[in-house]
């Protein structure tokens, strides 16, 4: 399912996956996006999601916010999530602010699915 041009949902092996296809993001379309994980999680429900930031450079603070949104409505029903593709710089900003305390983190999509094939 296409989202956006910056943002593509697709499912595979019980998982939700949420792949951002930018380097960074604009406050227009994070709020696009923003509204779209929303909806998407509103009505699919998925217990298991995972955010591909792979092709990510920046993050804006505005964006670790969505991500902790999106990891709070997940929480209130069951689901997971779990970020992957993170490059190292990024990885930082996690340790930062402390995020790397809540969220969980895989290198790629492939680890995540096996992840959660070994942790159902």
């Amino acid at each position: 399912m296409e989202a956006s041009n910056r943002l593509t949902l697709t499912e595979q092996d019980g998982a939700a996956i949420a792949a951002l296809n930018a380097e960074s993001v604009s406050l227009a379309e994070l709020e696009t996006i923003a509204g779209t994980l929303r909806d998407y999680i509103a009505s699919r429900r998925p217990h298991r999601l995972i955010i591909d930031l792979g092709r990510v450079r920046f993050l804006s603070s505005m964006m670790l916010g969505l991500l902790v949104d999106t990891w709070r409505r997940l929480r209130e029903y069951g689901g997971r999530m779990r970020i992957c593709g993170l490059q190292p710089h990024l990885m930082r900003v996690f340790r930062v602010t402390h995020l790397d305390r809540i969220f969980e983190f895989s290198p790629d999509c492939a680890h995540a699915l096996e992840w959660f094939r070994q942790n159902p």
